[in-house]
């Protein structure tokens, strides 16, 4: 194929290693590639949380603009930065391969635990993690922390928190893993849907060669398996950046069963409701659509509620 593929991505550190290993991807296919960087709304706006921004296309709008007007052929998101539904005439074409999914407690100080009883100040703007530590850490305090990891990294280094909690596939990235000192358990500390994979979006328009190459290239077909379900939850829910849902899916192709957990939790960390649930692959979609609606009949949709009425206070 002698046509470029143009990949549309943010321009920090991480969107870049993003962009570049999708390129690197492609190219070992002997296709020639164009990186083109875009600044989102998330990357201007850093003196307010996600929540009080809105979370509807905040990292993503821009990218999606490029796509629309053909500037670009392809968007490289962080799977977990795209909104559940897409906007029409864009789709979703394939997954990388999925990094390992946790979250991790990233410092400084080697002698911080968790487990310690000690009011430790964690960096997050996660409002997911930020509920998640008041549910099962409560003695810990929490700090808003925007900006690109090496601006967390710089302000973790100046004392503004004691650690920070991140996803471990942005750290590993970067180059951080010496700094981890503790990762989450998924069980329990349940990850974002999607996290740990890159998303590569298009326009429903783009020629059929060029899709197909990129889907032979970089599309991951147990990775799409289970985020696929995972969207389908969050879909369904009626979920995004702002809302501390959370999501994941495991495959076992051996037996070609799906396995999800996945619920939401109040911003104060006093609420929880999970649920797990099986299916085979072939139905592991429906499945996570059934998955929202048990959440939500299980207390989900009072706690939606209320997550709402308060953001919608607080912008």
């Amino acid at each position: 194929m002698k046509d470029v593929i143009r990949i549309g991505t943010r321009g920090s550190a991480l969107a870049l290693w993003q962009a570049h290993h999708v390129a690197n991807l492609l190219s070992q296919g002997g296709v020639s590639t164009e990186i083109i960087a875009i600044e989102t709304q998330g990357d201007k706006i850093l003196d307010r949380s996600l929540s009080k921004i809105g979370s509807k296309g905040v990292f993503t709008a821009e990218l999606e603009d490029a796509l629309y007007n053909h500037r670009i052929d392809i968007a490289v998101h962080s799977a977990k930065d795209l909104p559940s539904e897409l906007p029409a005439g864009l789709e979703i074409i394939a997954f990388t391969e999925r990094e390992r999914v946790n979250d991790v407690l990233v410092s400084f100080n080697k002698s911080i635990s968790l487990t310690d009883n000690k009011p430790w100040v964690i960096g997050t703007s996660s409002t997911r993690r930020i509920a998640m530590l008041q549910h099962y850490y409560p003695y810990l305090r929490t700090t808003d922390m925007r900006g690109n990891l090496q601006t967390r990294m710089r302000k973790l280094q100046e004392g503004q928190c004691d650690a920070l909690l991140l996803a471990y596939a942005g750290v590993h990235r970067m180059n951080y893993d010496e700094h981890i000192v503790a990762y989450m358990p998924t069980d329990t500390f349940t990850p974002a849907v999607g996290q740990g994979s890159i998303a590569i979006e298009a326009s429903e328009s783009l020629e059929d060669t060029k899709r197909s190459k990129i889907r032979q290239l970089i599309n991951h077909k147990t990775t799409e398996v289970v985020l696929r379900t995972e969207r389908a939850y969050l879909n369904r829910l009626q979920g995004g950046c702002s809302i501390p849902s959370f999501g994941l899916a495991t495959f076992s192709t051996s037996e070609d069963l799906v396995t999800l957990h996945a619920g939401i939790i109040s911003l104060d960390g006093t609420r929880l409701v999970s649920k797990t649930l099986q299916q085979s692959s072939a139905n592991a979609e429906i499945m996570g659509s059934q998955m929202a609606d048990e959440v939500l009949s299980s207390g989900g949709a009072e706690i939606l509620r209320k997550i709402r009425e308060q953001q919608a206070v607080n912008k």
